[in-house]
């Protein structure tokens, strides 16, 4: 059980465009592939693996919900509302295995998480915020571990399914 790797981090921005235009035409990375997710996206490459995700911040509300985490409050704004110059890191994401050890450790040591089928994708996905800073941390498992495990997500490509696992004293 473990991180295996750091995946990617999404930025989010007043200006998505010239963001990835940015990245791409001064630092080489390459505009790619991305799943659907009900809200524009640009996911920028190094080689075969997508590092650099960017967004609009506040671009819909569907967005702001997919990308809460269960502690977070309502008027809390993680995304720095998209003013000029705030772009702000939404999240980092890690690659890991050993979904049930991660599960059982974070309900023991009270983190509040919601379970996400990835879009188009083999990913299962926990999703929770760090409190001391506000940092979101995205965890990214294959999908056969959930399976394997009997476990049923809290957002999927339709939307929310089931209240997320919220932490002692949350909501």
């Amino acid at each position: 059980m473990g991180l295996r790797f750091m995946e990617h981090i999404l930025i989010l921005t007043h200006d998505p465009e010239a963001t990835r235009d940015w990245f791409c035409d001064n630092l080489g990375f390459r505009d790619g592939y991305h799943p659907e997710f009900g809200f524009p996206v640009y996911w920028l490459y190094i080689g075969e693996q997508d590092v650099v995700h960017i967004g609009k911040a506040h671009h819909s509300e569907h967005q702001d919900s997919y990308l809460r985490t269960p502690n977070d409050r309502d008027g809390d704004d993680y995304s720095a509302a998209g003013a000029p110059g705030s772009g702000r890191i939404d999240h980092v994401c890690f690659n890991c295995d050993g979904l049930a050890e991660f599960i059982a450790r974070l309900t023991r040591n009270g983190v509040a998480f919601s379970e996400r089928k990835a879009h188009n994708s083999d990913l299962y996905q926990l999703f929770m915020r760090e409190p001391v800073n506000g940092i979101k941390v995205e965890l990214n498992f294959a999908a056969h571990e959930a399976a394997q495990a009997g476990r049923v997500p809290t957002w999927t490509d339709k939307g929310r399914t089931e209240p997320a696992h919220e932490a002692p004293g949350d909501r």
